[in-house]
């Protein structure tokens, strides 16, 4: 029992190590295919093995590999083998619990020691540098004669052959001159031929710094880089895996940032999501080589890349964080990458700006500059305590001061943060006594840095107090300093300045302030300086700019009843000039697509409106009104859609004009009735007249005495009554209100009313209670009406209407201010005179 059983184990060894034998052969000639390839008989190139100085023996193949050994070991019964293939063979037997056995002769043996057989090792190294010779000389011949494409592709895989089976072999393709002319290979007209150029100047290159040197020479690096733009996939593949290799030496990282392009096409390719990813992986991997060198960051920078440069200004020697700074002080920056900078290196720039020398203050003072022109940036700038060293550099004079170019660069970050980061400023310490850049004593600086710097810092405060005056939470606090300052006049002078940026901050600050102090601004302005003059020429010297919008805004926003402005303008002849620009914008004009066209517009028509404020007090200005035929441009102005602020200074300008109707129609001059007719009333018949207006009853035109109905104008405002905007519909409801006011022909005007049917949108104003404004004007509106019995019955025809009229009349009764209340009471008594009213009324009292 006992030797049959050992017997048989004796057989399932030698079967389990043959099936072992045949299993890792398959394996390791698999494995092994490239790496041990030398001249093997597994090599396709049979061009290159006719010419071996001497034939391959036998003893020279790892019988596991089936490949020219490099490093032989003998076992101790006397077989060959490649070291790495046989450790292999021994660490399977191990893995597997057997004995370890010999891959030939499948017999068991006593020790796995491995004797280097250093004698076969020098032959087969001696017969491989002859043949290695012989086929080198060769594939030179092939590359400098440009032979057939298969024969190239031969020529250049014996030469990645040869470098990979050793490093020293790399010397060899250097020593024989074979780089340049690989190199020559780019150029082929095959792209299978380019390719492979490509892969093997790779493997020449790598991990020999000898070689990649000789490739630095020429333009072998500039015409790497045209391959990234190939279409070819393979080629861009190749050509990116070749200069991540390059760019491992520091010298030729610099060369390859040098070539125009270079670090463009590198930084899309990384960022591409058409590449693959191998691709954008070694192009990722070769920018980070290329950070080696200062000028590459700079580029890669210029590229949007801007972490490489970020980190050298947090991280760098003192020397390139100056340098870094300053560069990013040049760049031009998208939002995106602004908010970028400041989250990563705006703290540090701040603490360079508030302690470092000079030279690096000005540098952190440029870079800040450049990234507080956006929201985002400026408010994380401001959380990173940027405010309090600002100010403090604006402030300080002598010994400690900033040169006054730096001082222009505070002022300018420092009008970014205002106008751009939407902070409330009054809540921001400027240092320990709680002082904010809104305190009288702060502005009060502000205003004298204003008025004793250059024009260039000047501008830039001006910008500063222009942003905190927009704001509704601090406009006050700058208008009470302001005008214990007294430098009013001094601000309305800057509008003289021959300097646009200067002269423009000046009028947009006037601009703010004018809602605050808009009788000090006009009372300064009519004065003898001819500081009005001013302003309108620079309204009238052009169309539709920036300044322009802004001076026709601070004249618009001047109070409009001073009677006293409204003559100076007359006279310097204002209206005269604003008239035909008005025009021209409305006919489609060469600024209709101007960034300012609207404001520009909106001011115009604000500053005509004011001359319809003084027509019964000024002649003049009802004589310019007649002659311009001003109320037809207003009413052509109704129909601005979409320019709320025009639709609504048109309304309240056509109801000035149209209060002034009924002392302007002329009523007809009626004939003498005669001898008989005095005494006996049968012969005096009155005369028939025609034409005569049925509101105003007399002779009526929209040219001469501004009649809204021969305007053609109350179909227009009925339809402005349902606009969004109910500043819109309180100016339109006002201005038909003076076809049913005192010293008209009420009953005829409801009846025009009616007819136009502005009756239900009037209801619907008075229903809806969107303002109390709005209410007071739809009550008194609906008062006028109810007094026409016939209108009122119609009204009272519709149960639902008369019920809703009804209680929103009791609505405003009880819940409005005094005079509403009264004018609510006279409409419900009306309403309580009409039965099909009455039958509703009782239930809503």
């Amino acid at each position: 029992m006992g030797p049959c059983l050992c017997e048989y184990q004796q057989c399932g060894v030698k079967l389990f190590a043959r099936q072992l034998f045949e299993m890792m052969s398959d394996q390791m000639s698999g494995s092994w295919d490239g790496t041990y390839d030398h001249g093997s008989k597994s090599d396709d190139s049979h061009h290159f093995e006719r010419l071996y100085a001497e034939p391959m023996y036998d003893a020279f193949v790892c019988p596991l590999t089936k490949q020219v050994m490099r490093d032989p070991v003998t076992l101790e019964n006397g077989q060959t083998f490649e070291r790495e293939a046989i450790e292999k063979w021994f660490k399977e037997c191990k893995e597997s619990g057997k004995k370890p056995v010999c891959p030939l002769t499948l017999k068991e043996l006593r020790s796995t020691d491995l004797n280097p057989s250093i004698a076969l090792r020098n032959t087969i190294e001696e017969w491989a540098a002859r043949n290695e010779a012989a086929q080198l000389d060769v594939a030179r011949r092939l590359l400098s004669q440009g032979g057939a494409e298969n024969d190239i592709l031969q020529a250049l895989k014996y030469i990645q052959q040869i470098c990979q089976n050793s490093r020293s072999s790399k010397h060899t393709i250097r020593n024989a001159h074979l780089i340049p002319m690989i190199v020559d290979m780019l150029k082929n007209s095959s792209r299978t031929v380019r390719c492979k150029a490509l892969e093997t100047l790779h493997i020449v290159a790598e991990d020999d710094d000898d070689n990649k040197e000789v490739m630095a020479e020429g333009d072998m690096v500039r015409s790497i880089v045209k391959f990234l733009t190939h279409e070819h996939s393979k080629e861009r593949e190749e050509a990116v895996s070749l200069l991540y290799e390059l760019s491992k030496s520091e010298a030729l990282s610099e060369k390859i940032g040098s070539v125009n392009g270079a670090i463009l096409i590198l930084v899309g390719m990384a960022s591409s999501n058409s590449e693959n990813v191998l691709s954008i992986e070694k192009a990722d991997k070769t920018l980070e080589n290329l950070e080696s060198c200062e000028k590459n960051v700079q580029q890669m920078a210029e590229c949007g890349r801007l972490q490489p440069l970020l980190r050298l200004i947090l991280e760098g020697p003192p020397e390139t964080k100056l340098s870094m700074a300053s560069y990013l002080g040049e760049l031009v920056l998208s939002n995106d990458v602004k908010v970028l900078v400041a989250r990563s290196v705006g703290s540090s720039l701040i603490n360079v700006m508030r302690s470092g020398n000079m030279q690096s203050r000005e540098a952190a003072l440029k870079a800040l500059n450049q990234i507080s022109s956006c929201e985002a940036s400026s408010r994380l700038l401001l959380e990173a305590g940027i405010l309090p060293s600002l100010v403090k550099d604006l402030f300080t004079v002598g010994n400690n001061q900033l040169p006054m170019r730096l001082k222009e660069v505070s002022a300018t970050i420092l009008a970014n943060l205002v106008n751009n980061s939407g902070y409330d400023f009054e809540t921001i310490p400027l240092g320990p006594d709680n002082q904010t850049l809104v305190s009288e004593h702060v502005v009060h600086n502000l205003l004298h840095l204003i008025s004793n710097t250059g024009p260039a810092i000047g501008s830039k405060l001006l910008q500063v107090l222009v942003g905190l005056t927009t704001s509704p939470t601090t406009v006050l606090d700058v208008v009470s300093s302001i005008k214990s300052s007294g430098a009013t006049i001094s601000l309305i002078q800057f509008i003289e300045a021959p300097q646009l940026d200067l002269r423009m901050a000046s009028i947009k600050l006037l601009q703010n302030l004018s809602p605050h102090m808009g009788q000090e601004l006009a009372d300064s302005l009519r004065g003898t300086a001819g500081q009005l003059g001013s302003l309108i020429r620079v309204v009238s010297e052009d169309m539709g700019t920036e300044e322009q919008a802004a001076a026709i805004g601070l004249l618009a926003d001047l109070p409009e009843r001073d009677l006293g402005l409204t003559r100076l303008m007359l006279d310097e002849g204002v209206f005269h000039m604003v008239i035909p620009r008005i025009r021209k914008i409305r006919q489609g004009g060469d600024i209709r697509g101007s960034r300012f066209v609207t404001p520009y517009l909106e001011g115009l028509t604000r500053v005509l409106s004011r001359v319809t404020f003084a027509l019964a007090d000024e002649s003049a200005a009802l004589a310019l009104c007649r002659e311009e035929n001003v109320a037809a441009l207003f009413i052509e102005l109704l129909q601005a859609n979409g320019l709320d602020k025009i639709q609504m200074v048109s309304a309240m300008a056509l109801e000035n004009l149209s209060q002034e109707s009924k002392n302007l129609t002329r009523f007809p001059e009626l004939a003498s009735p005669g001898f008989c007719g005095s005494f006996f009333h049968c012969f005096s018949k009155p005369p028939v007249i025609t034409g005569l207006c049925c509101v105003h009853g007399g002779t009526c035109s929209i040219k001469e005495t501004f009649c809204l109905l021969e305007g053609q104008a109350v179909g227009k405002l009925v339809s402005l009554l349902d606009h969004r905007n109910e500043n819109v519909v309180e100016a339109s409801l006002a201005a038909l209100s003076t076809l049913i006011d005192d010293g008209v022909d009420i009953e005829r005007g409801v009846t025009v009313l009616w007819d136009a049917e502005a009756i239900k949108p009037i209801i619907d104003v008075l229903l809806e209670k969107r303002t109390e404004n709005l209410r007071r004007r739809a009550v008194w509106a609906m008062e006028r009406i109810l007094r026409t019995e016939d209108i009122a019955y119609e009204i009272s025809g519709d149960q639902n209407v008369s019920a809703n009229v009804s209680m929103a009349l009791v609505d405003a009764f009880r819940n409005s201010d005094y005079r509403t209340r009264q004018i609510a009471e006279r409409a419900l008594k009306h309403i309580d005179k009409i039965p099909k009213f009455s039958e509703v009324f009782p239930n809503t009292r």
